[in-house]
């Protein structure tokens, strides 16, 4: 599985499909993982945080979990709580969540960043 592009990704999200269908027409090797029934470790979502440089990029601010928790209460999270909580509920996580072959996380779904980490 390292060397392929892992594609953390939830079937009913339309970013996700936009995603992989972009994948698809720039003949990007992936597998598609489900974020919901197999989130990202938390190694890989503290890897992912320690590249973004702040953690709450890998929430998925505008889902039905985090707004559960509250923007308030994961803001008061210690950076370990949070991980926990990420890797816990795959829903909490910003998507797609790509995890290239060399280790570099990719969140969200932006062409222009993709094209400029995904191609030759």
């Amino acid at each position: 599985m390292a060397d392929q592009l892992l594609v953390y990704s939830y079937s009913r999200c339309s970013t996700c499909r936009k995603a992989i269908n972009w994948l698809k027409q720039k003949n990007v090797e992936h597998l598609v993982i489900d974020i919901v029934d197999h989130p990202p470790s938390r190694e890989q979502l503290a890897n992912a945080a320690q590249q973004l440089g702040e953690r709450k990029l890998l929430f998925n601010t505008s889902g039905l979990s985090y707004r559960a928790i509250g923007a308030a209460a994961v803001k008061a999270m210690k950076d370990d709580e949070a991980l926990d909580a990420l890797a816990a509920d795959g829903k909490l996580i910003k998507r797609p969540f790509v995890v290239t072959p060399a280790g570099k996380v990719l969140v969200g779904f932006k062409p222009e960043v993709w094209a400029d980490q995904l191609e030759d």
